[in-house]
């Protein structure tokens, strides 16, 4: 959900650096998911079916803003039991460092939206072995 095609290319003396508005959502994604106490991320309705159908979608739940500033969205669901503002704060470093070191792109902002809170089931514990630590 990127408002333009691509960030404001890099030129080297080979050519073009172009960096689609959708890697920088899945790198925010997948920076997010690494956070403890993030179950997972949430886009509303239709991308929650294809998550429940066995789909994945790293870039399910992060909206990316181009404009002056580089802005980054990023919807979750938190574990119950932990403290959502840490949680939150966390998703906010994480992503803005992911971002920044694999783009060279300064993040202005990231917004960080709790939309839903879970108890932790088997599922979500099968995940965690696919988590980088």
């Amino acid at each position: 959900m990127a408002d333009q095609p691509h960030t404001e290319p890099q030129v080297t003396d080979l050519g073009k650096i172009e960096i689609a508005p959708e890697v920088l959502q899945i790198i925010a994604g997948l920076a997010a998911l690494q956070v403890d106490g993030v179950l997972g991320t949430s886009g509303g309705v239709v991308s929650d079916i294809t998550q429940f159908l066995g789909r994945k979608n790293p870039k399910q739940g992060i909206r990316v803003e181009l404009e002056e500033d580089t802005k980054i969205v990023v919807s979750i669901i938190v574990e119950y039991g932990k403290k959502i503002p840490e949680v939150g704060r966390e998703v906010q470093v994480r992503v803005k460092e992911a971002v920044e070191t694999m783009t060279g792109l300064p993040v202005s902002d990231v917004i960080v939206r709790v939309v839903e809170v879970k108890i932790r089931n088997k599922a979500d514990e099968e995940g965690d072995n696919q988590r980088l630590k």
